[in-house]
């Protein structure tokens, strides 16, 4: 690895626009998540439910467009993370671009669930010969399929956090704790949907481990930022391999 390869001239843009776009990605996602699906859907209540989105259903579609644009960043947010970290290690930032590849396109496939209570609530074409409470139902089915279908791609998402936090402990652009805080976000993630599969009676009570995501997602992104990975003086030219 020459010291061109890493130039911070050629990193300091790519990661200011990688931090641009995982800004867009946290702010959307607890949009989505926290002002749309979370007052809207009432869990084991399908006709609160239905009423909820009926009354704000352009929330509710907003908030599904919100979620595709948070998919959309991610595929570029996976490619630039590659080649800022690929000094670092090219075969682990090839599998952290692997594995977060993977869970957006479990997290686009999902975007399914989240659209077909639209369909079925409207109540049009084949679905009007049914009753409307089965047609709640119904719907309540789709979204509880679109929980856990999120669930499934943080699986590999968390495996991608493990993955970046040990690139940026092994880098010498980032500061060591962003490597911690990354690998803890994963741990976070893979803890709570291994919990909704596992012991989905507990899974309300591990929620707060939600929080260390979102700690180090913030940190990571707004350092990405602010600093845009500019070595220190006096760094060397080339990460620990």
């Amino acid at each position: 690895m020459t010291a061109a390869d890493v130039s911070p001239s050629r990193t300091v843009p790519h990661a200011r626009i990688t931090g641009v776009l995982y800004l867009v990605i946290i702010a959307l996602g607890l949009f989505s998540e926290l002002a749309v699906r979370a007052p809207l859907i009432v869990r084991g209540d399908a006709a609160a439910t239905a009423a909820n989105i009926a009354g704000a259903e352009r929330l509710f579609r907003i908030g599904f467009a919100a979620d595709l644009i948070v998919f959309l960043c991610d595929v570029a947010v996976a490619a630039l993370l590659y080649f800022m970290l690929r000094p670092s290690g090219k075969t682990l930032s090839l599998t952290a671009a692997a594995f977060r590849l993977t869970g957006t396109a479990i997290y686009g496939a999902n975007l399914l669930n989240l659209l077909a209570p639209l369909l079925i609530l409207g109540g049009s074409g084949s679905f009007a010969m049914f009753a409307p409470e089965r047609l709640q139902a119904l719907a309540l089915i789709f979204l509880d399929l679109h929980r856990h279908g999120y669930d499934l791609g943080l699986v590999f998402f968390g495996v991608h956090c493990l993955a970046i936090g040990a690139l940026l402990l092994r880098s010498i652009s980032f500061p060591r704790i962003l490597g911690v805080l990354m690998a803890l976000a994963g741990l976070g993630y893979l803890i709570g949907s291994f919990t909704l599969f596992l012991f989905p009676e507990s899974a309300g009570a591990v929620a707060p481990v939600y929080a260390a995501p979102l700690v180090g997602e913030l940190a990571f992104c707004l350092w990405l930022l602010i600093r845009g990975g500019k070595r220190s003086a006096g760094q060397p030219a080339v990460d620990r391999a």
